[in-house]
């Protein structure tokens, strides 16, 4: 293999975490990334023509022109909506089998393209699709961790790990609610940006949706009314806003994590606010970055998955 070509370091294989919105890559030379690349060409920007010319204005500079290179992918990509449906693996299972990723054909001759499947859960049904990489990414250097993971997100996913497989999730689509009523309901006029935040507020919000969750609708108009009764700013309306809906996920996901560590994988800002809001409940909390994780998973599928074709 050639190593260099005009004075780029090509990729032995390349890590790619492709979601709705972003498409992140690293190239890489056995366990260590050499060149972190990234683009807005995310799963949902694209139709499935679209997935190989996209990657490729990101990658091609690091493929060597003498062979193909392995490109291992998870994320959206693999959403029937995606390049290609990698499907789903019932849980109970470990959280990635890289001998199930699925190849996609592939126009240019030098790509290897392979996506890992996501997860399933029949009862209740609920499905994830790139948080399993991360719970990976986890537990290749924890091998031995059983426990609870919360990864917020536009859908954050609560699960539990034990024995090295995903025993179950749930899914809540509190960031998507926030994101829904923030931007396109009547609260859109009480509800500040995120640097116009009340940390007070959120706080006071979380612990009474934990309270007493049966009345979220209600304290969801009282955000509106508040504004227009008692001045309160947006950065309050934004607080309250968030820490409602975050403390009726929390109410929602007590059995993960009443009496248990939660270890919170995901972007730091988001992160401290789970964060906060369980502390506030009294719950114990590990943060971790999610960034690093996603490619410690794809770098461990990677060993497995070159061990599964010598063994084959």
């Amino acid at each position: 293999m050639n190593t260099e070509t005009e004075g780029k370091m090509l990729a032995e294989w390349i890590a790619v975490d492709w979601g709705t919105s972003h498409l992140r890559a690293w190239v890489m030379q056995g366990d260590h990334p050499v060149q972190a690349l990234q683009s807005d060409q995310g799963m949902g920007r694209l139709n499935p023509a679209e997935f190989e010319p996209a990657l490729l204005a990101l990658i091609d500079p690091y493929l060597d022109p003498e062979q193909r290179t392995m490109i291992l992918c998870c994320g959206m990509v693999g959403a029937a909506q995606g390049w290609q449906d990698a499907g789903y693996r019932a849980v109970p299972c470990p959280p990635v089998v890289a001998g199930q990723a699925i190849s996609v054909a592939a126009g240019d001759p030098r790509l290897d393209v392979r996506i890992l499947p996501g997860l399933k859960q029949a009862e209740p049904a609920d499905v994830m699709r790139g948080e399993e990489t991360q719970i990976a990414g986890f537990l290749a250097d924890q091998p031995g961790f059983s426990g609870v993971f919360c990864l917020p997100g536009t859908h954050s996913k609560w699960v539990q790990v034990a024995n090295g497989q995903v025993a179950r999730f749930t899914s809540f689509m509190t960031g998507e609610v926030f994101a829904l009523l923030a931007g396109h309901s009547v609260l859109r006029h009480s509800v500040g940006t995120a640097e116009d935040w009340d940390k007070a507020q959120f706080l006071a919000a979380v612990g009474e949706s934990l309270t007493r969750p049966e009345t979220l609708l209600g304290d969801l108009f009282a955000v509106r009314a508040g504004m227009l009764l008692h001045g309160a700013s947006a950065g309050q309306g934004r607080a309250q806003l968030s820490g409602r809906l975050l403390g009726q996920e929390l109410a929602g996901a007590a059995a993960y994590w009443r009496e248990q560590e939660v270890v919170l994988i995901g972007a730091a800002a988001l992160c401290q606010h789970y964060q906060l809001a369980l502390a506030e409940a009294g719950a114990k909390v590990r943060r971790i970055d999610g960034d690093a994780l996603v490619l410690a998973g794809l770098t461990r599928a990677r060993h497995d998955l070159t061990t599964f074709f010598k063994e084959g």
